[in-house]
């Protein structure tokens, strides 16, 4: 079986290269001789680090030729149908999609989280594009409510999101032995910048500065390359105690190491907090979109406040962590209670996407 994979591939994100590795590590487990070719930008990148296929995913033509030889399309995971960052990323995987459907090859929409998908033309292009495919899983009931406000016919299942079917156990990362963290604990730290009139960054620093006071060591861990080693900078230089900064281009599984082997995450990107769970290691998330609280929710774990809303502080942030290590046996039992059913779920989406294909 050959199979085309479509997503936010090869852009040097953490958060989506993480799910393409669970992807394709779970396909595999299913059916070891699959074969899979991503549509990456950087294809090079992505053939050398998953030992898979790729082409580039802007040239369409090429796109087409490859569909027509292939069993079926995956389009996902991640947030790929939303129009927050840019009005041309629906009409993109949309247009992916719809290649597909020309040439009546099956799609399986495999665990995204949709939304937020705010214009008329938005919503429009999403019910027409996810109209007449195999299957559509997503990862959270916020995303299951929207495609039906918006008029999407198929029913979507709720599925854990592919990171969750990771092994942590398999991960390690020799950089915290070269900082002498191996045997230490520390807290982890995942920032990203966002666009706010609340001085969310003071706030995380104030809190940081309590801990350190504390004998608590800080690690800083970018998610998304450069742009979060900015982020992580800007939060650090805020701060008047010591902190570390994990390099940038530490290898994902390398990250989740990091972020796994911590005694707390305090982190705002989703898949940082994804990282944790898998890891049973408690977080505080920080939110900047609904995907963050929505997954809060599922494992069961704290979301101290918004980036866009001033009712949260560095003193409260603190004091959630404090009550987060004094009863952390409790806390850590609740979560890997939360957490083990939906590593198990995560990898039997694969099974239901191999299935859908072999249907056509």
């Amino acid at each position: 079986m050959h199979i085309v994979l479509s997503g936010y591939y090869g852009f040097d994100n953490v958060g989506d290269d993480a799910i393409l590795l669970a992807i394709i590590q779970s396909l595999k487990k299913w059916q070891e001789d699959i074969e899979i070719t991503v549509l990456s930008n950087n294809p090079t990148a992505t053939e050398q680090t998953y030992g898979v296929k790729a082409i580039n995913r802007w040239k369409l033509k090429e796109i087409r030729q490859l569909l027509k030889t292939a069993d079926g399309l995956i389009s996902g995971g991640g947030s790929l149908m939303q129009d927050q960052t840019s009005m041309k990323t629906i009409p993109y995987y949309a247009g992916i999609i719809q290649i597909a459907k020309w040439l009546k090859k099956p799609v399986f929409v495999y665990a995204q989280g949709m939304g937020p998908i705010n214009h008329p033309i938005s919503k429009f292009i999403t019910r027409q594009a996810l109209t007449k495919i195999a299957q559509i899983t997503v990862r959270d009931k916020a995303s299951q409510t929207l495609l039906t406000e918006i008029g999407v016919q198929k029913e979507a299942i709720v599925v854990p999101d592919p990171v969750m079917g990771l092994n942590g156990s398999d991960f390690h990362c020799d950089w915290l032995a070269t900082e002498a963290l191996a045997d230490e604990s520390y807290i982890a730290v995942s920032v990203r910048d966002w666009p706010s009139a609340i001085a969310y960054k003071e706030k995380i620093a104030h809190c940081l500065d309590q801990l350190a006071r504390q004998g608590e060591h800080i690690v800083f861990v970018p998610m998304h390359g450069e742009h979060d080693l900015k982020t992580s900078k800007e939060v650090a230089t805020l701060m008047k105690e010591k902190s570390i900064i994990a390099p940038a281009d530490l290898l994902i599984e390398e990250k989740i190491a990091v972020i796994g082997q911590s005694q707390l995450l305090i982190g705002m990107r989703l898949h940082s907090l994804i990282f944790s769970a898998i890891y049973a290691t408690p977080f505080i998330a920080i939110s900047y979109d609904p995907k963050i609280d929505a997954f809060a929710e599922i494992v069961e774990q704290p979301v101290i406040g918004h980036v866009e809303i001033d009712d949260w502080n560095g003193v409260t942030l603190f004091e959630q962590a404090v009550a987060i290590l004094e009863s952390y046996s409790t806390v850590q039992e609740k979560l890997n209670q939360a957490v083990q059913p939906l590593q198990n779920e995560a990898t039997a989406t694969a099974k239901l996407a191999l299935e859908a294909f072999r249907k056509h």
